[in-house]
């Protein structure tokens, strides 16, 4: 499931290609995607400007000149995809944005789904339960130290909490982790408040670096995208179950915690 930073190189993407552009057309692919009839997605949509895209934690918002807010969220297996007809994947496409010749493909929102509300208030209604973004100038280190206190449960089910940071999911959970050298395991009302500030400076380097290098996502965003899935060579355990650790040369292993993955190297985190 993307997280943050894939949805932060989404929005930057995004900007580049579409602010103050007008969609031309507008095409419903998967009823189920939406959350309003077809006639009226598309009477809303069509013809409208997009004044910016802007993110909050894994969702991106596409802001029309209607006041009209457009919520994505792609869930497991969702991506975009930008380009003309002829460039766009063999694959099903739910939602579809047209920009003259090239299109916003929406793909594998099975999941997923692109909302509709009219005014920010309905859009900021449907994120109103969602916690801090970590990368927000005003999540300094104590005002983390301070919800971390408040914590008992371990690292990686805390992380993942949307309540608790927003846009954190299973892959940059086990990274941080690692960069700071503690076990996803250990519980926050256990850990040493030098072991939670180097926690805190952990996910603010491993988040701002993958969102330089493009996250993990696979599939790149239009044609010759190089910089898209970048960060996916730079993934220290995440998925590298038997792999021997770059930091220390032991065996990366996988394990379930809360019945969410987890992947971590008990030679050099403790």
């Amino acid at each position: 499931m993307p997280e943050l930073p894939e949805m932060e190189h989404y929005k930057r993407m995004l900007t580049k290609q579409l602010q103050n552009k007008r969609i031309t057309d507008v095409e419903i692919g998967r009823e189920k995607s939406i959350n309003i009839p077809v006639s009226e997605f598309s009477l809303l949509t069509g013809s409208q400007t997009i004044k910016s895209v802007t993110r909050r934690a894994k969702h991106l918002l596409f802001h029309l000149e209607n006041d009209v807010v457009l919520i994505l969220h792609l869930m497991l297996g969702g991506w975009l995809f930008f380009g003309t007809e002829e460039q766009k994947p063999d694959r099903t496409i739910q939602v579809k944005l047209s920009f003259g010749t090239h299109h916003l493909f929406f793909i594998g929102l099975r999941l997923g789904y692109l909302h509709l509300y009219r005014g920010i208030e309905g859009a900021a209604e449907e994120l109103k339960k969602l916690g801090p973004e970590p990368l927000s100038f005003e999540l300094t280190e104590t005002k983390f130290l301070e919800l971390s206190s408040k914590r008992r449960g371990s690292l990686k089910t805390t992380l993942v909490n949307q309540g608790f940071l927003s846009g954190i999911g299973n892959c940059y959970s086990d990274e941080i982790c690692f960069h700071a050298g503690l076990l996803p395991k250990r519980k926050f009302n256990e850990l040493a408040e030098h072991e939670n500030r180097k926690l805190f400076h952990s996910m603010q380097y491993i988040l701002r670096d993958a969102v330089d290098s493009g996250g993990y996502m696979e599939n790149p965003f239009y044609p010759g995208d190089t910089l898209t899935g970048g960060y996916i060579s730079k993934c220290r355990v995440y998925d590298r179950e038997g792999e021997p650790c770059h930091r220390c040369g032991g065996e990366i292993v996988k394990d379930e915690i809360s019945s969410k993955k987890t992947f971590y190297c008990p030679a050099c985190q403790s």
